[in-house]
């Protein structure tokens, strides 16, 4: 698959080839649907904790005796129905891992940069080199090429300049081609590469998606 290749003033330099296996690919709904639930879930911490009755501070000591009081039984004052009694059925630390295997999470990173570029919403720069590392001008970048509020740049960022400059916008991702992955591809407006970032995913991925 061939696309253009522009400069960061947005002015064509060439072409280059994009191996269909990682941008051709057919798009599964119900399988990304799968792979991004999954990873959304490996994302959480899963540290909310709530105290029970056995763990709250206070006395276990009943509070009146057992009968002729007129009011209800009760054996402790650390009890759910209590103030300062512990939780009932509160949230404890454990896992939400989702296991997924290597060629599922890859073939859904084929499939969601094939449905960014089937959108039209893959751009690949020659490179991304800046003279100083200005907040305005990288900004000014993504204006030119209509990246939206929530851009994904891929590079190796060997660049400096272009790595400080580009750390400070707002709703803008950046990733390390080796690092790609199907949500952050679908939870963006626009993907940006480089044309290094294209070897790397190629070399990376490329196979393997097939």
């Amino acid at each position: 698959m061939e696309t253009k290749v522009l400069d960061i003033k947005g002015k064509e330099k060439g072409t280059c080839n994009l191996p269909d296996s990682l941008f051709g690919v057919k798009p599964n709904p119900t399988f990304l649907h799968e792979v991004v639930t999954a990873f959304l879930a490996n994302q959480r911490r899963g540290t909310a904790d709530t105290k029970t009755r056995s763990e709250v501070s206070g006395t276990g000591k009943k509070p009146w005796k057992q009968k002729g009081t007129g009011r209800a039984r009760q054996g402790s004052l650390r009890a759910v129905q209590f103030r300062h009694g512990g939780i009932a059925f509160g949230p404890t630390p454990h896992s939400f891992r989702q296991y997924l295997p290597v060629a599922k999470r890859r073939a859904a990173l084929a499939m969601a940069l094939s449905a960014k570029m089937a959108e039209g919403n893959v751009v690949v720069l020659d490179s991304l080199k800046l003279k100083e590392p200005k907040t305005h001008a990288f900004a000014e970048i993504m204006n030119v090429l209509s990246a939206g509020r929530k851009p994904l740049v891929m590079d190796n960022f060997a660049d400096e300049n272009a790595a400080l400059a580009s750390r400070n916008i707002a709703g803008l991702t950046r990733l390390l081609p080796q690092d790609a992955n199907a949500y952050t591809v679908l939870n963006c407006t626009k993907v940006i590469l480089t044309q290094e970032a294209v070897e790397k995913l190629t070399s990376t991925f490329g196979k393997e998606a097939n």
